[in-house]
């Protein structure tokens, strides 16, 4: 019997957290080689390692890979274009949530990691994402960023600050905005995914007993994206049950 051509797909901040848990479930099926996407290679080596290890049908490789680095982007496009020659899915998760400096230090870094490299990283690799029969790309955000959310008096996040975070996953869902119009007439879909609050090294908040969902029961809700089964919201902002307001 003749094998099953893999889909390809790259991961951002996949050494860790909703990342690696993405990689790990897609593996578990088999039908995807999947580049583990890592800022540090030590930890993204020990990731692969760990992936690796547990035996699972589909193949993995480490990806080196800083989505704020142009350099790493350029690297990272060479590297699937001579290796696979296409890219079926690309997930944008890298993200930080807590960059330290200034005032105006922690927007640029918070900005140029949730929103910028995003931008760049898709624009980089979009010869290969037109060379798919079936391009997907899922940008991964948060509630946090929904402006509704934010100006309603009666829920969570009005007062919430976090303004760096909050204010670039806002800008990510502009971002995922203009992707969907102008790659979309290549076939290309486009979603917008708040996987909710899991356990991760996102930051120090992200733990079970602080009420954090596990990784394993988030990623689960997000392959349904992966699947397509949520492609009929795909202009939405959505989450595990739901969509939020814009």
């Amino acid at each position: 019997m003749a094998s099953i051509a893999k889909q390809i797909v790259l991961i951002t901040g996949a050494n860790s957290g909703i990342g690696f848990e993405i990689a790990a479930q897609l593996l578990q099926r088999g039908t995807y080689h999947v580049f583990v996407g890592s800022r540090s290679t030590e930890k993204g080596t020990r990731a692969l390692a760990d992936l690796q290890s547990r035996k699972y049908p589909g193949t993995a490789e480490l990806l080196p890979l800083d989505v704020t680095d142009d350099n790493t982007i350029q690297a990272a496009f060479s590297t699937i274009e001579k290796t696979h020659g296409k890219l079926d899915i690309l997930v944008n998760n890298a993200a930080v949530a807590l960059p330290t400096g200034t005032e105006r230090e922690q927007l640029q870094t918070a900005f140029n990691t949730n929103a910028t490299g995003p931008w760049i990283l898709t624009k980089t690799l979009l010869p290969l994402l037109k060379k798919s029969s079936g391009a997907r790309i899922i940008n991964v955000s948060s509630g946090v960023g929904s402006i509704g959310r934010k100006l309603d008096p009666t829920g969570p996040m009005h007062k919430m600050t976090s303004l760096p975070y909050r204010a670039s996953k806002t800008a990510l869902s502009m971002v995922t905005a203009c992707q969907y119009v102008e790659y979309g007439e290549f076939g290309i879909k486009v979603s917008l995914y708040d996987p909710g609050f899991t356990v991760s090294n996102l930051s120090v908040n992200n733990r079970a007993e602080n009420g954090a969902r596990s990784a394993e029961e988030t990623v689960k809700s997000l392959m349904e994206v992966v699947d397509g089964k949520r492609d009929d919201d795909s202009l939405e902002h959505l989450h595990n049950t739901g969509k939020w307001p814009w």
